[in-house]
């Protein structure tokens, strides 16, 4: 009679913990900023996942004793669990970037670049112009200012924060999730604010311009004008968006931080 092997009795060593560790790792290259960017490369993701596992892993395994499940289908469960604690890291530092978004696409409709489009490489989709060059001028902003220097020191600490297969849910998740999502409209507001205005103020004009000179066409003069002013706001205010910027990745880094003690043991 042959002796069988248990698969996952093989698993139960360092192998299934090392691949704890690597789905946690691998969270952040699915949806964070420049790490979970399309046009980065699949095997290069795939292999920074790995370097990140090997730096970590023997770090983590002395740290801490890591009991694995009796079975495959909680094991898998535990995978789940750790993917969703990088996702997480990734998606608290991606909302910041969706405001971003939305302030370009506010300016872009005011302006009337709205059926301007550009194809956006890191996303696979077509944001609008003003939206573009926002989201890039944040990108550029993150690198230089090691912001994704910040993600993976995020990482690191999650696993000092909390432990392999010790995580802990909690409804303070729940409403601090919902408290970040909605940052998006206030966060994309403040920045659209000074073109938004600028193009109130136009259209103010432009409307006493019509009732005191009714033969003036206002629809040929008012679109060039839209479009003259808004780039002349955009051009003023984009050294404050940058200093602004600064302020939106402070609190994403903020946000990080909390939403890894809140699943915190």
């Amino acid at each position: 009679m042959k002796a069988t092997i248990d698969f996952y009795d093989i698993l139960q060593n360092h192998i299934a913990a090392f691949l704890l560790v690597l789905m946690r790792s691998s969270g952040i290259f699915l949806i964070s900023p420049f790490f979970g960017s399309m046009n980065v490369p699949v095997q290069f993701r795939a292999v920074m996942a790995l370097t990140f596992t090997f730096v970590l892993f023997p770090v983590v395994s002395n740290e801490s004793l890591i009991a694995l499940p009796s079975s495959v289908i909680m094991f898998l469960a535990m995978i789940i669990e750790e993917l969703f604690i990088g996702w997480l890291i990734g998606f608290v530092s991606f909302v910041s970037f969706t405001a971003v978004n939305l302030a370009g696409k506010v300016m872009d409709m005011q302006v009337g670049f709205a059926i301007v489009n550009v194809m956006d490489p890191t996303s696979g989709q077509q944001i609008p112009l003003i939206g573009s060059f926002l989201y890039n001028l944040a990108v550029m902003f993150f690198l230089i200012t090691n912001g994704h220097h910040m993600i993976i020191a995020a990482l690191v600490e999650s696993f000092r924060a909390i432990p392999v297969l010790g995580m802990q849910w909690s409804d303070t998740l729940t409403s601090l999730m919902i408290t970040i999502t909605s940052s998006i409209f206030t966060t994309g507001m403040k920045i659209a604010m000074p073109v938004t205005f600028a193009i109130l103020m136009v259209n103010v004009g432009m409307g006493i311009l019509a009732r005191s000179m009714p033969q003036m066409n206002i629809f040929v003069v008012g679109i060039p004008m839209h479009i003259i002013v808004g780039i002349f706001m955009l051009s003023v205010v984009t050294p404050f968006y940058v200093l602004f910027l600064d302020v939106v990745f402070d609190a994403m880094y903020g946000n990080i931080s909390l939403a890894i003690k809140t699943l915190a043991p």
